[in-house]
């Protein structure tokens, strides 16, 4: 953007000619030196300032009500309020234009005005020059008289509300004659405003305005959250809001620190309401929900903030059973609801976002965007997701799955991995268009592609070998498969019986140790395959929404230097988080024998291969969760006395409880057509944790620390670390 302020251009029949933009006085304002060279401010003298900006706050501050609903009658004179969109000026008779209103139908202003006498000029003629010469994207109070309505108005006593500012429910487009505009605050003329404009994220507020997909998700998101919270109202659960300033324990995650004018304390951000809503389960609450704010310090990406939205629930006297059809339910409830109130539509770019339903939704449910089903969603256990698709939190749109242990000859093993004694994991990948099958030279060129774009990790720094692809060729011996020798062929012809020419058959050796952690290499090749195949057209798109339980998850992961667990000296931690019980009462006695065999009542709910969320049934009794934290974790004594509160609340006659927590920025994602939360929040955190719109975190002085008994480290003590 150009760093000018140019004045407006002045609009006598609206204010003073002398007026001009009203940063203008807050400010010295830049000007360009006849040279262009160089800027210098310009000066004001404080009187003109004063004056000036009185007229200008006046004209801008004093403008009439916006009309109700109940008013919008063919004939009758109404005031509306919005931004003038577009203009389209036909003559000098004859002008339209768009007036862009929050929630409400498009509405277009026809200004017709026939030239008169300049000392008495006919009615509407100043109005008639006032749109002409407005700035478009200028916020407006148009009034006018209604002319026609499009739509399929809702004449019901309950949807014609006395409100200012609302719209009668039905209708989709108004047609206003226009009598007068007034301009509320001036568009400025150094942004930019064209199609497909894209602003920084600094300018937020552009980028919200201007971007129409962004603005429908952002709308969109309340309303799922409207949707959520009644089904969990009518199924009788309480909304209880618990503290965001909590204190520090070894949950799992890094978290985020709140020092205080008391020498040597302070609050933590909570990861979670876990162990609150816990406490609430000891104190009668039989149900239990919020939409909690939650501060995990970790590596951000595309689908993880800093700060986030979690639809937290807890359910005493109840089972993981039972909190899965719960959660089943209420989302069966949100999806009916999406399909009554949104369509999803597709941009130039192929960007499918959510507007307002113009047409009755479908009688089929499964022909909706949202499609519906009566059966319970798919349950799989950490195990088989492992096995057929590499990963823990499954897309189960693509349509090729993982062969895990195929049994090949060590002539091959050996080239494609250092292993001694490798797994090899493979799966068929079958290019499909829509047209034809691509040719083989196409398919190739595309897989070369793809591999040579792998993050590292993958390819060239994979620990357990490259990933192999051997592309069917059914005029070459053994059908290109030759690398396989004639054994490694039979095997492969055996398990893919119906090869023709095109297909790729993808091969990745990994350790023949039982899984952990949430994804394998070639787990991670699947998707990411399917991602440039859908996005290269060597696969069709799919939009449907596969909900898809994962259960049964490992109950302790070994530690990594990222993260820090719950600092016991074990050498592992809680895979979900310290709380969770165990699965069966055999997972009881294999945490003591054997910790990293033992299962937990774990359960996550994806969709789409994104992890919406997870919950499990709770350590209900304190001794067996002091257990837990003394003699399988090891933790210290003092790390056991930061859950002391919560200890106390078990030993008070606990009930059995079990909860969930759900990604509600994912959530929204997922159902708006988009890859990344930040699509979903109005204002999100960078890559780097930073907010580009507010510039924050801000860099703290010695004197602001020394109120918190604070102080930068020395450089030297850095040096020696």
């Amino acid at each position: 953007m150009a760093l000018s302020r140019p004045s407006m251009r002045r609009l006598t029949s609206l204010r003073p000619s002398n007026l001009r933009p009203c940063t203008s006085f807050l400010q010295p304002r830049l000007i360009r030196r006849p040279s262009g060279v160089s800027w210098v401010p310009q000066r004001f003298t404080h009187s003109d300032i004063t004056q000036q900006l009185r007229e200008e706050w006046s004209s801008y501050n004093n403008f009439p009500q916006a009309s109700s609903a109940n008013q919008f009658v063919n004939g009758q004179t109404v005031t509306v309020h919005g931004f003038l969109s577009q203009r389209r000026i036909s003559s000098k008779k004859l002008i339209f234009a768009n007036v862009q209103v929050d929630n409400g139908p498009s509405i277009q202003v026809v200004s017709h005005s026939e030239p008169g006498d300049e000392s008495n000029p006919p009615p509407g003629h100043e109005a008639h020059l006032a749109l002409r010469a407005l700035p478009l994207h200028s916020p407006v109070a148009v009034t006018g008289t209604v002319v026609s309505q499009k739509g399929d108005r809702d004449l019901s006593a309950s949807s014609q509300r006395d409100v200012p500012g609302s719209f009668p429910k039905g209708v989709t487009h108004l047609e206003i004659s226009l009598q007068n505009i007034q301009p509320l605050n001036a568009f400025p003329k150094d942004i930019i405003v064209s199609k497909g404009v894209q602003f920084p994220p600094s300018a937020r507020h552009l980028q919200i305005r201007f971007d129409e997909a962004l603005q429908a998700r952002i709308r969109a998101r309340p309303k799922i959250g409207h949707e959520l919270r009644k089904s969990l109202t009518d199924l009788n659960f309480t909304e209880v809001e618990t503290p965001i300033l909590f204190k520090s324990t070894p949950e799992g995650a890094r978290e985020f620190l709140v020092p205080t004018r008391r020498a040597g304390l302070a609050y933590a951000l909570p990861q979670s309401p876990q162990q609150y809503k816990q406490i609430l389960m000891s104190s009668g609450i039989r149900g239990y929900y919020q939409f909690a704010r939650c501060f995990r310090d970790e590596d951000l990406r595309a689908d993880r903030q800093p700060e986030f939205t979690q639809l937290d629930l807890e359910m005493s006297f109840a089972t993981g059973q039972d909190v899965m059809r719960t959660v089943e339910s209420i989302m069966k409830d949100l999806m009916k609801s999406l399909n009554s109130q949104f369509e999803l539509v597709q941009s130039d770019i192929k960007e499918r976002y959510p507007v307002p339903r113009r047409t009755p939704p479908s009688s089929d449910p499964s022909s909706n965007p949202w499609p519906v089903s009566d059966k319970p969603f798919p349950r799989i256990t950490y195990e088989e997701a492992m096995s057929r698709f590499g990963v823990d939190k499954p897309d189960t749109r693509i349509p090729f799955e993982i062969t895990p242990n195929v049994p090949l000859p060590e002539s091959f093993t050996s080239m494609i991995s250092p292993l001694p004694s490798p797994t090899i994991d493979t799966f068929l990948f079958t290019p499909t268009t829509t047209t034809a099958s691509p040719s083989i030279r196409d398919t190739t060129t595309f897989i070369h592609t793809f591999l040579s774009t792998l993050p590292p990790a993958l390819f060239s720094l994979n620990p357990n070998g490259q990933p192999a692809a051997l592309i069917i060729d059914t005029s070459k011996p053994l059908m290109g498969l030759s690398p396989l020798s004639h054994s490694g062929f039979e095997t492969i012809t055996n398990l893919y019986p119906s090869l023709t020419s095109g297909d790729v058959i993808f091969f990745q050796a990994r350790p023949p140790t039982p899984f952990s952690g949430g994804s394998t290499a070639l787990g991670q090749i699947r998707t990411l395959l399917y991602s440039s195949a859908v996005t290269s057209g060597f696969l069709p798109p799919s939009h449907q929404f596969n909900f898809l339980w994962v259960q049964n998850f490992p109950m302790f992961t070994p530690n990594t230097e990222t993260d820090p667990g719950q600092g016991g000296q074990s050498g592992f931690s809680a895979t979900h988080h310290p709380f969770t019980a165990p699965l069966t009462d055999a997972d009881v006695e294999l945490m003591v024998t054997n910790p990293l065999a033992a299962r937990a009542d774990h359960y996550d709910l994806v969709l789409n291969g994104v992890e919406l969320g997870g919950g499990s049934r709770r350590i209900h009794t304190a001794k067996m969760q002091e257990y837990v934290f003394r003699e399988i974790l090891k933790m210290s004594d003092k790390g056991v006395k930061q859950f002391s509160h919560l200890l106390e609340a078990l030993r008070a006659g606990c009930p059995p409880h079990a909860g969930f927590a759900l990604g509600f920025d994912r959530l929204c994602a997922v159902l708006t057509g988009t890859d990344s939360v930040r699509d979903v929040i109005a204002f999100p955190k960078s890559m780097k944790g930073e907010d580009l719109t507010v510039r924050s975190p801000g860099k703290i002085t010695s004197e602001e620390l020394g109120t918190y008994h604070l102080a930068f480290r020395p450089k030297e003590e850095k040096k020696k670390e």
